[in-house]
C-alpha cells in the first residue's frame, strides 16, 4: 500500500511538473501604446529616441517630416511619432495627433531666449489642443549638461505649467544622453501614467 502511494504520489508531482512546463505558454504581450513626440528643432528629440533603442545617435540629422520607432520597455512598447521641429513644418503638427494616447514634448533648457518662447508658445498650444488636453505628457528638459541650461524649476515657472497644466496628467524632467537611468525612469513614470488612464477607461 505504501508502495502504491508513492507511485500514485510521483506520478501527481509529474503531472504538476510536466503542466508547469508545457503548459504554461508564452508570456502575456506587452501592451502597446502609440504617442507622438514634438519639439523644436535641435531640442535632441531624434537623439534621445535612438539612444532608448539602443542606436548610435552619432550623425543624426533633424527629423524634415515625420519618423516612427517602436521603443522597447519591460513592462511596455511605446509606439514613437516623431515629428519635425522646423517653423515650417510645426503648423502641421496637428494633422499627426489623432490616435495618441500620450505626448512627450522635448524642449532645449540651454536655448535662446527665443528659442525658449517659441517652446513655450508651441507647448501651450498643444496642452490645449482637443485632440491633446485628456492625454498624459512628458515633458522633457533636455541638454541639461550644458553649462547655459535652466533647471526644470526655472523651466516650470517661466512655462507656467502649474496654473496651464493643472488638472491634467504631466510629468516634467530634466535629461540629457549622458543620463540614460533618468531617462528611462522618466519614460517608466510616462507608462504609468499611460496605464492609469487605461484602467479608468476599463472602468467607465
Amino acid at each position: 500500500m505504501l508502495h502504491l502511494n508513492c507511485v500514485s504520489g510521483c506520478k501527481s508531482s509529474m503531472t504538476t511538473c510536466f503542466r508547469a512546463l508545457c503548459c504554461k505558454g508564452p508570456p502575456p504581450a506587452r501592451p502597446e501604446y502609440d504617442l507622438v513626440c514634438i519639439g523644436l528643432t535641435g531640442s535632441g528629440k531624434t537623439s534621445l529616441l535612438s539612444k532608448l533603442c539602443s542606436e548610435s545617435p552619432e550623425n543624426v540629422g533633424s527629423t524634415t517630416g515625420f519618423s516612427i520607432k517602436a521603443v522597447p520597455f519591460q513592462n511596455a512598447i511605446l509606439n514613437v511619432k516623431e515629428l519635425g521641429g522646423a517653423n515650417n513644418i510645426r503648423k502641421y503638427w496637428s494633422r499627426y495627433y489623432q490616435g495618441s494616447q500620450g505626448v512627450i514634448f522635448v524642449l532645449d533648457s540651454a536655448s535662446s531666449e527665443d528659442d525658449l518662447e517659441t517652446a513655450r508658445n508651441e507647448l501651450h498650444s498643444a496642452l490645449q489642443h482637443p485632440q491633446l488636453c485628456t492625454l498624459p505628457f512628458l515633458i522633457l528638459a533636455n541638454h541639461q549638461d550644458k553649462p547655459a541650461a535652466r533647471s526644470v524649476q526655472e523651466i516650470k515657472k517661466y512655462f507656467e505649467l502649474e496654473p496651464l497644466a493643472r488638472g491634467k496628467r504631466w510629468i516634467l524632467q530634466p535629461c540629457s544622453l549622458d543620463d540614460m537611468d533618468v531617462l528611462k525612469d522618466s519614460f517608466s513614470q510616462l507608462i504609468s501614467l499611460l496605464e492609469e488612464k487605461d484602467h479608468e477607461a476599463m472602468r467607465m
